[in-house]
């Protein structure tokens, strides 16, 4: 072998190394590449994710404790009215359980006697000779005395009339007439008895056909 051709050899290992070299660092430059794209498409749906449901756990406590606080306020629990005497020495316990309804329980010694319920409309009650008309804004009125027993036509408290007719087994009903003859509520008792608020003269009328007012 002679100089030329050690020479050339040489070169040759050179070329090959060198291109070695190069390709080597390719191969490391896409790798680095391939990684931060890897890393970087992996981090963003973590940090939207993250994000997304913050907001959304955040929404969902706040919408949660402002809906719970609504309901409580809206009635799951009654508000209660107080105690109020009532003819006989009972008591009257008056529940708010929504827009224009209420329940009345009269207690008397801790016990509960009756239940009485207003929903959209006037209530009556004939408690044994004490008669408790409870209306759909919450008021309870109560009195002793003053019965009439149908069916026929009797004079109230404030100038009304009541025509009571019977409409079958502890089923009655009463006309409530006005001044000028004109018909203007009507009470049914039906198993149960009624009553109503008649611009302020209170009427009961019983399932058994008696009928009382008070103003």
């Amino acid at each position: 072998m002679n100089a030329n051709t050690t020479v050339r050899s040489t070169r040759r290992r050179t070329i090959r190394i060198a291109a070695a070299a190069l390709i080597a660092a390719a191969s490391l430059s896409l790798t680095a590449c391939n990684n931060d794209t890897e890393d970087t498409g992996t981090k963003k749906p973590a940090a939207s994710a993250e994000s997304s449901t913050g907001g959304s756990s955040s929404g969902a406590q706040g919408s949660d404790a402002k809906t719970g606080t609504k309901t409580g306020d809206t009635g799951k629990a009654p508000s209660s009215t107080g105690g109020q005497k009532l003819a006989d020495g009972s008591t009257a316990k008056i529940d708010k359980l929504g827009t224009q309804h209420y329940r009345l329980k009269i207690i008397n010694d801790g016990a509960v006697l009756a239940t009485l319920e207003a929903n959209q409309r006037d209530a009556g009650l004939d408690a044994n000779g004490m008669y408790v008309v409870l209306t759909l804004g919450g008021e309870v009125h109560s009195w002793m005395g003053g019965e009439h027993s149908g069916p026929g036509t009797f004079k109230l408290a404030g100038g009304w009339k009541a025509k009571v007719t019977k409409v079958g087994d502890a089923h009655f009903r009463a006309d409530i007439i006005g001044n000028e003859g004109s018909v203007d509520g009507t009470l049914e008792a039906n198993g149960h008895d009624d009553g109503m608020d008649a611009n302020g003269v209170y009427i009961v009328l019983s399932a058994g056909g008696v009928i009382s007012a008070h103003q």
